[in-house]
């Protein structure tokens, strides 16, 4: 593993790109010995000091479950990171377009935990059994790292890079609905630009919930009851500019809109 000095600065220099909306060179490019536990390691560092700030957890975000998402990044191992309150927007909000980095657009579902998940060898059904609702998402990635040339080790020291997410209206439980059939369909400025079905995260939506329970598991971690779980992105990531109005159609599940001004 890296040396904890460099872990700490490395944190730093990313706690100083997030605050003033600025992209850091390649920690790979520099540390090209970094592992995946070095990268969770910086994000656990990152994470602990907004904590401490007075931030509040409100759940985690999972990334890279679908072909589609790995495809675009040429990384192909699934990733987290941590949600805070202050990054949750409701349908129809206003999003400040300057308090990002490498501003993109994820459809994705979010699940609700009704109970804890612990691993380790987590199934879809125990991830089932432990979701009170699913609801549909937009995740705005947020990337402070350079793109050209990152690694898994880059996005997940880069708290995976999540910048927000915005939240649906409705809400549905797991045996209401065929959650591997929920459709998006992403528009930006009326126009279509991405679709896609959840099954393509990892077959179905919750699986990913599943696998982050046995990977926090590997770090001492447990899901608790009330977090919001992001899923995973089923289309590739949109980019959008100032003043784009984006909309998703999630069909049964309504749709999403958002603003970026």
């Amino acid at each position: 593993m890296l040396d904890p000095d460099i872990i700490d600065r490395i944190a730093e220099e990313l706690a100083e790109a997030d605050r003033t909306h600025s992209v850091i060179p390649r920690i790979t490019a520099r540390y090209p010995d970094a592992t995946i536990e070095d990268s969770y390691a910086i994000q656990g560092i990152w994470r602990d000091k907004n904590v401490a700030a007075g931030r509040r957890m409100v759940g985690r975000k999972i990334g890279l479950t679908s072909k589609a998402m790995q495809q675009a990044t040429g990384i192909t191992e699934p990733d987290y990171g941590v949600m805070f309150e202050d990054t949750v927007y409701a349908s129809g909000s206003d999003i400040r377009f300057d308090e990002f980095s490498n501003v993109r657009i994820e459809v994705e579902l979010a699940f609700m935990l009704k109970s804890p998940l612990r691993g380790p060898d987590c199934t879809l059904e125990d991830a089932l059994a432990a979701i009170d609702y699913a609801v549909p998402a937009l995740e705005v990635l947020n990337s402070h790292i350079e793109l050209e040339g990152r690694t898994i080790v880059d996005t997940i020291s880069d708290n995976a890079a999540y910048g927000a997410m915005v939240l649906g209206d409705v809400h549905m439980r797991p045996d209401e609905i065929d959650l591997r059939w929920v459709p998006g369909v992403l528009s930006r400025n009326g126009e279509i630009e991405e679709t896609g079905v959840a099954a393509g995260v990892l077959g179905h939506p919750a699986t990913g919930v599943a696998w982050l329970a046995d990977k926090l598991h590997q770090h001492g971690a447990h899901l608790e009851a009330g977090e919001i779980i992001l899923a995973g992105s089923f289309t590739r990531p949109m980019w959008v500019s100032r003043g784009d109005e984006v909309r998703c159609d999630y069909r049964e599940m309504g749709e999403i809109t958002c603003r970026f001004v």
